[in-house]
Protein backbone atom coordinates (compact mmCIF):
# COMPACT_ATOMS: atom_id res chain seq x y z
CA UNK A 1 0.00 0.00 0.00
CA UNK A 2 1.35 3.48 -0.82
CA UNK A 3 2.54 5.57 2.08
CA UNK A 4 -0.11 8.21 1.49
CA UNK A 5 -2.91 5.68 1.96
CA UNK A 6 -1.35 4.14 5.03
CA UNK A 7 -1.73 7.42 6.86
CA UNK A 8 -5.51 7.46 6.63
CA UNK A 9 -5.96 6.09 10.17
CA UNK A 10 -6.60 8.76 12.80
CA UNK A 11 -3.24 9.90 14.02
CA UNK A 12 -4.41 10.25 17.61
CA UNK A 13 -6.71 7.28 17.56
CA UNK A 14 -6.21 3.54 18.07
CA UNK A 15 -2.41 3.19 18.07
CA UNK A 16 0.25 1.57 20.15
CA UNK A 17 2.73 3.91 21.72
CA UNK A 18 6.43 3.43 21.24
CA UNK A 19 9.52 4.88 22.83
CA UNK A 20 9.66 8.67 23.27
CA UNK A 21 5.94 8.95 22.69
CA UNK A 22 5.99 7.91 19.05
CA UNK A 23 2.98 6.10 17.70
CA UNK A 24 2.87 2.85 15.83
CA UNK A 25 -0.18 1.24 14.28
CA UNK A 26 -1.04 -2.02 16.00
CA UNK A 27 -1.18 -3.87 12.68
CA UNK A 28 2.04 -2.45 11.27
CA UNK A 29 5.59 -3.47 12.10
CA UNK A 30 7.70 -0.83 13.79
CA UNK A 31 9.92 1.06 11.40
CA UNK A 32 13.61 1.64 12.15
CA UNK A 33 13.82 4.66 14.41
CA UNK A 34 16.91 6.24 12.93
CA UNK A 35 20.02 5.40 10.95
CA UNK A 36 22.21 7.75 13.02
CA UNK A 37 24.44 6.77 15.90
CA UNK A 38 23.87 8.59 19.18
CA UNK A 39 27.44 9.83 19.46
CA UNK A 40 26.99 13.62 19.85
CA UNK A 41 27.12 15.56 23.09
CA UNK A 42 26.13 19.03 24.30
CA UNK A 43 29.22 20.69 22.79
CA UNK A 44 28.50 19.27 19.34
CA UNK A 45 24.82 20.27 19.52
CA UNK A 46 25.85 23.76 20.65
CA UNK A 47 28.22 24.22 17.69
CA UNK A 48 25.64 22.88 15.22
CA UNK A 49 23.01 25.37 16.39
CA UNK A 50 25.51 28.25 16.24
CA UNK A 51 26.66 27.35 12.72
CA UNK A 52 23.11 27.00 11.37
CA UNK A 53 21.59 30.16 12.85
CA UNK A 54 24.50 32.50 12.08
CA UNK A 55 24.12 32.91 8.33
CA UNK A 56 23.74 35.71 5.84
CA UNK A 57 20.81 37.37 7.61
CA UNK A 58 22.89 39.32 10.11
CA UNK A 59 24.70 41.00 7.20
CA UNK A 60 21.61 41.65 5.07
CA UNK A 61 18.50 42.12 7.24
CA UNK A 62 19.53 45.36 9.05
CA UNK A 63 18.51 47.51 6.07
CA UNK A 64 14.98 46.08 5.85
CA UNK A 65 14.58 46.37 9.64
CA UNK A 66 15.85 49.95 9.78
CA UNK A 67 13.41 50.93 7.03
CA UNK A 68 10.46 49.82 9.15
CA UNK A 69 11.33 51.35 12.55
CA UNK A 70 11.42 54.99 13.67
CA UNK A 71 14.96 54.91 15.10
CA UNK A 72 18.09 52.77 15.58
CA UNK A 73 17.11 52.12 19.20
CA UNK A 74 13.83 50.57 18.08
CA UNK A 75 15.76 48.48 15.56
CA UNK A 76 17.87 47.00 18.35
CA UNK A 77 14.68 46.25 20.31
CA UNK A 78 13.32 44.39 17.27
CA UNK A 79 16.51 42.31 17.17
CA UNK A 80 16.04 41.49 20.86
CA UNK A 81 12.37 40.56 20.44
CA UNK A 82 13.17 38.43 17.39
CA UNK A 83 15.83 36.58 19.37
CA UNK A 84 13.51 35.93 22.30
CA UNK A 85 10.85 34.69 19.90
CA UNK A 86 13.39 32.33 18.32
CA UNK A 87 14.35 31.15 21.81
CA UNK A 88 10.77 30.31 22.84
CA UNK A 89 10.17 28.59 19.51
CA UNK A 90 13.35 26.51 19.80
CA UNK A 91 12.40 25.44 23.34
CA UNK A 92 9.00 24.23 22.18
CA UNK A 93 10.53 22.46 19.20
CA UNK A 94 12.83 20.70 21.65
CA UNK A 95 9.75 19.43 23.49
CA UNK A 96 8.17 18.14 20.27
CA UNK A 97 11.47 16.78 18.96
CA UNK A 98 12.15 14.66 22.03
CA UNK A 99 8.52 13.48 22.30
CA UNK A 100 7.82 12.78 18.61
CA UNK A 101 11.07 11.88 16.81
CA UNK A 102 10.96 12.35 13.06
CA UNK A 103 12.59 14.00 10.07
CA UNK A 104 11.38 16.89 7.97
CA UNK A 105 11.13 19.84 10.34
CA UNK A 106 7.61 20.50 11.65
CA UNK A 107 6.07 18.04 9.18
CA UNK A 108 6.05 14.93 11.46
CA UNK A 109 4.59 16.93 14.37
CA UNK A 110 1.76 18.40 12.31
CA UNK A 111 1.10 14.99 10.80
CA UNK A 112 0.94 13.43 14.25
CA UNK A 113 -1.31 16.12 15.75
CA UNK A 114 -3.58 17.25 12.91
CA UNK A 115 -3.35 14.57 10.23
CA UNK A 116 -1.75 13.69 6.92
CA UNK A 117 -3.00 16.74 4.99
CA UNK A 118 -1.33 19.18 7.40
CA UNK A 119 1.90 17.18 7.30
CA UNK A 120 1.84 17.27 3.50
CA UNK A 121 1.11 21.01 3.37
CA UNK A 122 4.03 21.70 5.71
CA UNK A 123 6.39 19.67 3.51
CA UNK A 124 4.91 21.24 0.35
CA UNK A 125 5.34 24.79 1.72
CA UNK A 126 8.98 24.20 2.65
CA UNK A 127 9.79 22.57 -0.68
CA UNK A 128 7.86 24.92 -2.99
CA UNK A 129 8.05 28.21 -1.04
CA UNK A 130 10.25 28.50 2.05
CA UNK A 131 13.52 26.87 0.96
CA UNK A 132 13.43 28.15 -2.67
CA UNK A 133 12.69 31.68 -1.41
CA UNK A 134 15.57 31.40 1.07
CA UNK A 135 17.94 30.25 -1.65
CA UNK A 136 16.76 33.10 -3.88
CA UNK A 137 17.38 35.63 -1.10
CA UNK A 138 20.89 34.35 -0.46
CA UNK A 139 21.75 34.29 -4.17
CA UNK A 140 20.58 37.90 -4.48
CA UNK A 141 22.60 38.88 -1.40
CA UNK A 142 25.70 37.21 -2.83
CA UNK A 143 25.49 39.34 -5.98
CA UNK A 144 24.45 42.54 -4.19
CA UNK A 145 27.43 42.24 -1.81
CA UNK A 146 29.76 42.37 -4.80
CA UNK A 147 27.94 45.36 -6.33
CA UNK A 148 27.99 47.18 -2.96
CA UNK A 149 31.74 46.71 -2.73
CA UNK A 150 32.23 48.61 -5.97
CA UNK A 151 29.97 51.44 -4.83
CA UNK A 152 26.64 50.48 -6.36
CA UNK A 153 23.83 50.36 -3.79
CA UNK A 154 20.91 50.21 -6.19
CA UNK A 155 18.02 48.57 -4.34
CA UNK A 156 16.20 47.49 -7.49
CA UNK A 157 17.75 44.32 -8.86
CA UNK A 158 17.93 44.72 -12.63
CA UNK A 159 18.16 42.04 -15.28
CA UNK A 160 21.94 41.67 -14.93
CA UNK A 161 21.66 41.32 -11.15
CA UNK A 162 18.98 38.66 -11.50
CA UNK A 163 20.87 36.69 -14.13
CA UNK A 164 24.01 36.71 -12.01
CA UNK A 165 21.97 35.61 -8.98
CA UNK A 166 20.59 32.67 -10.96
CA UNK A 167 24.12 31.79 -12.06
CA UNK A 168 25.33 31.82 -8.43
CA UNK A 169 22.42 29.58 -7.46
CA UNK A 170 23.25 27.07 -10.21
CA UNK A 171 26.94 26.98 -9.26
CA UNK A 172 26.25 26.09 -5.63
CA UNK A 173 23.58 23.57 -6.58
CA UNK A 174 26.17 21.92 -8.83
CA UNK A 175 28.63 21.89 -5.92
CA UNK A 176 26.05 19.99 -3.87
CA UNK A 177 25.66 17.58 -6.76
CA UNK A 178 29.29 16.41 -6.68
CA UNK A 179 28.98 14.32 -3.52
CA UNK A 180 27.93 14.52 0.10
CA UNK A 181 31.56 14.32 1.23
CA UNK A 182 32.55 17.36 -0.84
CA UNK A 183 29.62 19.36 0.56
CA UNK A 184 30.58 18.44 4.13
CA UNK A 185 34.18 19.53 3.63
CA UNK A 186 33.12 22.84 2.11
CA UNK A 187 30.74 23.49 5.01
CA UNK A 188 33.56 23.01 7.53
CA UNK A 189 35.44 25.84 5.81
CA UNK A 190 32.43 28.14 5.63
CA UNK A 191 31.60 27.89 9.35
CA UNK A 192 34.84 29.61 10.35
CA UNK A 193 34.18 32.53 8.01
CA UNK A 194 30.96 33.38 9.88
CA UNK A 195 32.75 33.99 13.15
CA UNK A 196 35.51 35.97 11.47
CA UNK A 197 32.97 38.26 9.77
CA UNK A 198 31.05 38.93 12.99
CA UNK A 199 34.21 39.52 15.03
CA UNK A 200 35.62 41.89 12.40
CA UNK A 201 32.43 43.98 12.33
CA UNK A 202 32.16 44.30 16.11
CA UNK A 203 35.87 45.08 16.55
CA UNK A 204 35.68 47.77 13.84
CA UNK A 205 32.68 49.38 15.54
CA UNK A 206 34.31 49.36 18.98
CA UNK A 207 37.62 50.72 17.63
CA UNK A 208 35.83 53.48 15.70
CA UNK A 209 33.81 54.51 18.77
CA UNK A 210 36.85 54.57 21.09
CA UNK A 211 38.85 56.59 18.57
CA UNK A 212 36.23 59.32 18.37
CA UNK A 213 35.63 59.37 22.11
CA UNK A 214 39.36 59.61 22.84
CA UNK A 215 40.17 62.21 20.19
CA UNK A 216 37.99 65.01 21.51
CA UNK A 217 39.50 67.54 19.12
CA UNK A 218 38.17 65.59 16.11
CA UNK A 219 35.13 67.10 14.43
CA UNK A 220 32.25 64.75 15.32
CA UNK A 221 29.45 66.74 13.70
CA UNK A 222 28.87 64.00 11.15
CA UNK A 223 28.71 61.16 13.68
CA UNK A 224 25.03 60.29 14.10
CA UNK A 225 25.67 57.79 16.90
CA UNK A 226 27.11 60.62 19.03
CA UNK A 227 24.83 63.50 18.08
CA UNK A 228 21.37 62.01 17.52
CA UNK A 229 18.99 60.34 19.99
CA UNK A 230 18.93 56.56 19.57
CA UNK A 231 15.18 56.43 20.32
CA UNK A 232 14.13 59.71 18.73
CA UNK A 233 11.72 59.73 15.79
CA UNK A 234 13.20 60.59 12.40
CA UNK A 235 12.27 60.64 8.74
CA UNK A 236 13.49 57.48 6.99
CA UNK A 237 13.46 56.19 3.42
CA UNK A 238 10.94 53.50 2.51
CA UNK A 239 11.56 50.50 0.20
CA UNK A 240 10.14 52.42 -2.76
CA UNK A 241 12.38 55.45 -2.12
CA UNK A 242 9.62 57.51 -0.47
CA UNK A 243 10.12 59.25 2.85
CA UNK A 244 8.43 57.95 6.01
CA UNK A 245 7.63 60.55 8.67
CA UNK A 246 7.26 58.42 11.80
CA UNK A 247 5.76 61.22 13.86
CA UNK A 248 2.68 61.08 11.60
CA UNK A 249 2.16 57.29 11.77
CA UNK A 250 -0.14 55.78 14.38
CA UNK A 251 -1.94 52.60 15.32
CA UNK A 252 -2.41 49.90 12.72
CA UNK A 253 -0.03 51.42 10.17
CA UNK A 254 2.75 51.67 12.76
CA UNK A 255 2.19 48.05 13.83
CA UNK A 256 2.39 47.03 10.19
CA UNK A 257 5.87 48.49 9.90
CA UNK A 258 6.94 46.80 13.13
CA UNK A 259 5.70 43.41 11.89
CA UNK A 260 7.63 43.91 8.65
CA UNK A 261 10.74 44.75 10.69
CA UNK A 262 10.21 41.63 12.78
CA UNK A 263 10.15 39.53 9.60
CA UNK A 264 13.65 40.81 8.85
CA UNK A 265 14.87 39.79 12.31
CA UNK A 266 13.17 36.40 12.08
CA UNK A 267 14.89 35.84 8.73
CA UNK A 268 18.26 36.57 10.36
CA UNK A 269 17.47 34.16 13.21
CA UNK A 270 16.08 31.52 10.84
CA UNK A 271 17.57 28.13 11.53
CA UNK A 272 16.65 28.01 15.23
CA UNK A 273 14.13 25.28 14.35
CA UNK A 274 16.95 23.14 12.93
CA UNK A 275 18.06 22.34 16.48
CA UNK A 276 15.60 19.44 16.46
CA UNK A 277 17.47 17.83 13.55
CA UNK A 278 20.29 16.70 15.85
CA UNK A 279 17.97 14.99 18.36
CA UNK A 280 18.47 11.54 16.84
CA UNK A 281 22.25 11.86 17.17
CA UNK A 282 22.45 13.02 20.80
CA UNK A 283 23.38 10.45 23.42
CA UNK A 284 21.03 12.04 25.98
CA UNK A 285 18.65 14.35 24.07
CA UNK A 286 16.38 15.18 27.00
CA UNK A 287 19.29 16.86 28.78
CA UNK A 288 21.65 17.87 25.98
CA UNK A 289 19.24 19.46 23.48
CA UNK A 290 17.64 22.03 25.85
CA UNK A 291 21.05 22.75 27.40
CA UNK A 292 22.57 23.42 23.98
CA UNK A 293 19.63 25.64 22.97
CA UNK A 294 19.69 27.63 26.21
CA UNK A 295 23.42 28.21 25.81
CA UNK A 296 23.51 28.98 22.08
CA UNK A 297 20.52 31.28 21.57
CA UNK A 298 21.56 33.92 24.19
CA UNK A 299 25.03 34.07 22.64
CA UNK A 300 23.52 34.51 19.17
CA UNK A 301 21.18 37.27 20.39
CA UNK A 302 24.07 39.11 22.05
CA UNK A 303 26.22 38.80 18.94
CA UNK A 304 23.48 40.05 16.61
CA UNK A 305 22.72 43.10 18.77
CA UNK A 306 26.46 43.89 19.02
CA UNK A 307 26.87 43.69 15.23
CA UNK A 308 23.89 45.95 14.58
CA UNK A 309 25.13 48.47 17.12
CA UNK A 310 28.43 48.49 15.23
CA UNK A 311 26.58 49.20 11.96
CA UNK A 312 24.97 52.31 13.47
CA UNK A 313 28.36 53.45 14.76
CA UNK A 314 30.15 52.90 11.46
CA UNK A 315 27.52 54.35 9.10
CA UNK A 316 25.42 57.52 8.84
CA UNK A 317 21.94 56.47 9.94
CA UNK A 318 20.26 57.48 6.70
CA UNK A 319 22.47 55.03 4.80
CA UNK A 320 21.58 51.87 6.74
CA UNK A 321 18.08 51.59 5.28
CA UNK A 322 19.27 52.11 1.70
CA UNK A 323 21.38 48.97 1.34
CA UNK A 324 20.79 45.23 1.51
CA UNK A 325 24.52 44.67 2.07
CA UNK A 326 25.03 46.82 5.14
CA UNK A 327 28.26 45.17 6.32
CA UNK A 328 30.02 45.76 3.00
CA UNK A 329 28.69 49.33 2.85
CA UNK A 330 29.96 49.99 6.39
CA UNK A 331 33.52 48.85 5.68
CA UNK A 332 33.60 50.69 2.34
CA UNK A 333 32.40 53.89 4.04
CA UNK A 334 34.92 53.59 6.87
CA UNK A 335 38.07 52.29 5.19
CA UNK A 336 37.55 52.75 1.48
CA UNK A 337 36.61 50.56 -1.49
CA UNK A 338 39.62 48.27 -1.10
CA UNK A 339 38.59 47.12 2.37
CA UNK A 340 34.99 47.10 1.20
CA UNK A 341 35.95 44.65 -1.51
CA UNK A 342 37.67 42.42 1.05
CA UNK A 343 34.59 42.61 3.27
CA UNK A 344 32.45 41.76 0.26
CA UNK A 345 34.55 38.66 -0.33
CA UNK A 346 34.16 37.60 3.31
CA UNK A 347 30.39 38.15 3.27
CA UNK A 348 30.16 36.23 0.01
CA UNK A 349 31.94 33.33 1.68
CA UNK A 350 29.44 33.48 4.55
CA UNK A 351 26.51 33.56 2.13
CA UNK A 352 28.07 30.75 0.12
CA UNK A 353 28.08 28.57 3.22
CA UNK A 354 24.41 29.31 3.85
CA UNK A 355 23.58 28.67 0.18
CA UNK A 356 25.38 25.35 0.22
CA UNK A 357 23.77 24.20 3.47
CA UNK A 358 20.25 25.30 2.55
CA UNK A 359 20.47 23.67 -0.87
CA UNK A 360 21.76 20.51 0.80
CA UNK A 361 18.90 20.40 3.33
CA UNK A 362 16.28 21.38 0.75
CA UNK A 363 17.20 18.56 -1.61
CA UNK A 364 16.97 16.05 1.24
CA UNK A 365 13.49 17.32 2.16
CA UNK A 366 12.40 16.77 -1.45
CA UNK A 367 13.71 13.20 -1.29
CA UNK A 368 11.90 12.59 2.01
CA UNK A 369 8.61 13.85 0.54
CA UNK A 370 9.13 11.67 -2.53
CA UNK A 371 9.75 8.64 -0.33
CA UNK A 372 6.39 9.30 1.34
CA UNK A 373 4.79 9.32 -2.13
CA UNK A 374 3.87 12.98 -1.64
CA UNK A 375 5.95 13.93 -4.68
CA UNK A 376 6.76 11.94 -7.85
CA UNK A 377 9.12 9.09 -7.11
CA UNK A 378 11.80 10.16 -9.60
CA UNK A 379 12.53 13.17 -7.36
CA UNK A 380 13.71 10.75 -4.69
CA UNK A 381 16.25 9.04 -6.93
CA UNK A 382 19.86 9.48 -5.85
CA UNK A 383 22.97 9.58 -8.01
CA UNK A 384 21.66 10.49 -11.44
CA UNK A 385 19.34 12.79 -13.35
CA UNK A 386 16.21 11.34 -14.91
CA UNK A 387 13.71 8.57 -14.22
CA UNK A 388 14.15 5.13 -12.75
CA UNK A 389 17.07 3.15 -14.15
CA UNK A 390 18.13 -0.47 -14.06
CA UNK A 391 18.37 -1.61 -10.43
CA UNK A 392 21.64 -3.45 -11.17
CA UNK A 393 23.88 -0.98 -12.98
CA UNK A 394 27.29 -1.94 -14.26
CA UNK A 395 30.37 -1.31 -12.09
CA UNK A 396 31.52 1.43 -14.47
CA UNK A 397 28.24 3.32 -14.14
CA UNK A 398 28.30 2.90 -10.35
CA UNK A 399 31.73 4.48 -10.22
CA UNK A 400 30.54 7.53 -12.12
CA UNK A 401 27.41 8.09 -10.03
CA UNK A 402 27.17 10.78 -7.38
CA UNK A 403 25.57 10.01 -4.04
CA UNK A 404 23.69 13.32 -4.22
CA UNK A 405 19.95 13.65 -5.01
CA UNK A 406 20.47 15.25 -8.41
CA UNK A 407 16.82 15.27 -9.49
CA UNK A 408 15.85 17.01 -6.26
CA UNK A 409 18.66 19.55 -6.70
CA UNK A 410 17.53 20.36 -10.23
CA UNK A 411 13.91 20.74 -9.08
CA UNK A 412 14.84 22.96 -6.14
CA UNK A 413 17.14 25.11 -8.28
CA UNK A 414 14.39 25.66 -10.85
CA UNK A 415 11.93 26.76 -8.15
CA UNK A 416 14.50 29.15 -6.63
CA UNK A 417 15.33 30.64 -10.03
CA UNK A 418 11.67 31.57 -10.51
CA UNK A 419 11.69 33.47 -7.20
CA UNK A 420 14.84 35.33 -8.24
CA UNK A 421 13.35 36.32 -11.60
CA UNK A 422 9.95 37.43 -10.32
CA UNK A 423 10.81 38.58 -6.77
CA UNK A 424 13.11 40.93 -4.91
CA UNK A 425 15.03 40.74 -1.65
CA UNK A 426 12.61 42.43 0.73
CA UNK A 427 9.42 40.99 -0.74
CA UNK A 428 10.94 37.51 -0.52
CA UNK A 429 11.85 37.99 3.15
CA UNK A 430 8.19 38.73 3.96
CA UNK A 431 7.03 35.81 1.80
CA UNK A 432 9.51 33.50 3.50
CA UNK A 433 8.37 34.65 6.94
CA UNK A 434 4.70 34.12 6.11
CA UNK A 435 5.38 30.59 4.87
CA UNK A 436 7.55 29.53 7.79
CA UNK A 437 5.64 31.11 10.62
CA UNK A 438 2.22 29.95 9.45
CA UNK A 439 3.34 26.40 10.19
CA UNK A 440 5.43 27.31 13.23
CA UNK A 441 2.21 28.82 14.59
CA UNK A 442 0.35 25.56 13.91
CA UNK A 443 3.14 23.53 15.51
CA UNK A 444 2.96 25.63 18.68
CA UNK A 445 -0.83 25.33 18.77
CA UNK A 446 -0.34 21.59 18.38
CA UNK A 447 2.13 21.49 21.27
CA UNK A 448 -0.47 23.20 23.49
CA UNK A 449 -3.23 20.86 22.26
CA UNK A 450 -1.07 17.82 23.09
CA UNK A 451 -0.52 19.08 26.64
CA UNK A 452 -4.26 18.61 27.25
CA UNK A 453 -5.12 15.85 24.79
CA UNK A 454 -2.22 13.57 25.72
CA UNK A 455 -1.00 14.64 29.16
CA UNK A 456 0.72 11.26 29.61
CA UNK A 457 2.73 11.56 26.40
CA UNK A 458 6.34 10.92 27.33
CA UNK A 459 8.10 14.30 27.14
CA UNK A 460 11.79 14.09 28.01
CA UNK A 461 11.87 17.90 27.91
CA UNK A 462 8.87 19.95 28.98
CA UNK A 463 9.20 23.75 29.22
CA UNK A 464 6.60 25.85 31.00
CA UNK A 465 3.30 26.08 29.12
CA UNK A 466 3.76 29.85 28.87
CA UNK A 467 6.66 29.28 26.42
CA UNK A 468 4.56 27.86 23.54
CA UNK A 469 1.73 30.25 24.47
CA UNK A 470 4.04 33.26 23.97
CA UNK A 471 5.29 31.92 20.65
CA UNK A 472 1.75 31.13 19.50
CA UNK A 473 0.48 34.63 20.30
CA UNK A 474 3.39 36.52 18.75
CA UNK A 475 3.79 34.35 15.64
CA UNK A 476 0.02 34.37 15.06
CA UNK A 477 -0.01 38.16 15.23
CA UNK A 478 3.02 38.46 12.94
CA UNK A 479 1.44 36.18 10.34
CA UNK A 480 -1.97 37.89 10.48
CA UNK A 481 -0.59 41.42 10.40
CA UNK A 482 2.00 40.51 7.79
CA UNK A 483 -0.73 39.10 5.55
CA UNK A 484 -2.62 42.40 5.77
CA UNK A 485 0.51 44.47 5.30
CA UNK A 486 1.76 42.33 2.38
CA UNK A 487 -1.40 41.05 0.67
CA UNK A 488 0.37 40.10 -2.55
CA UNK A 489 2.81 37.75 -0.82
CA UNK A 490 -0.05 36.32 1.26
CA UNK A 491 -2.11 35.79 -1.89
CA UNK A 492 0.75 33.94 -3.60
CA UNK A 493 1.19 31.72 -0.53
CA UNK A 494 -2.54 30.90 -0.37
CA UNK A 495 -2.49 30.08 -4.08
CA UNK A 496 0.43 27.72 -3.50
CA UNK A 497 -1.50 26.02 -0.66
CA UNK A 498 -4.52 25.58 -2.94
CA UNK A 499 -2.24 24.15 -5.64
CA UNK A 500 -0.71 21.86 -3.04
CA UNK A 501 -4.09 20.52 -1.93
CA UNK A 502 -5.05 19.88 -5.54
CA UNK A 503 -1.75 18.08 -6.12
CA UNK A 504 -2.21 16.07 -2.90
CA UNK A 505 -5.61 14.72 -3.91
CA UNK A 506 -4.48 14.20 -7.52
CA UNK A 507 -1.48 12.23 -6.26
CA UNK A 508 -3.68 10.08 -4.03
CA UNK A 509 -6.00 9.35 -6.96
CA UNK A 510 -3.03 8.38 -9.13
CA UNK A 511 -1.60 6.07 -6.47
CA UNK A 512 -4.96 4.35 -5.97
CA UNK A 513 -5.15 3.89 -9.74
CA UNK A 514 -1.69 2.28 -9.75
CA UNK A 515 -2.69 -0.15 -6.99
CA UNK A 516 -5.92 -1.14 -8.73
Amino acid sequence: MPASEGSEAPLLGDHQRGEYGTIEEASAPAEPRTSFKRNLGTAEAFSIIISIVIGSGIFTSPGSIDTNVPSPGFALVVWLVGGILAWTGAATMAELGTAIPGEGGVQPYLQYIFGDVFGFLAAWTWIIAVIPASLAIMSIVFVESIFSAVGENNRTQGAIHKLLSVLVLIIFSMANGISTKVTTRLNNFFVTSKFIAIAATVIAGVAFAFYHLAARDVDNTGEDWLNKPWFGYRTSIGPDGSEIDWSKLHGWELLGHYSAALYGALWAYSGWDKAIYVTAELSAPARQLPLAINMAIPIIITGFIAVNTAYYVLLPWDVVSTTDSVAVTAFSHLLGPGVGLAASFLICVVVAGSLLSSSFVGSRMIVAASNKDWLPRFLGQVGYIGGRRDETPSPSSEASDSDAPLNALVFGTACSALYIIFGNFRALITFNGLGEYSFFFLAMVGAIVLRFREPKLHRPYKPLLVIPVIFTFVSGFVVARGAVFAPFQAGVLIALWALGLFFYWLRRWWLRREVS
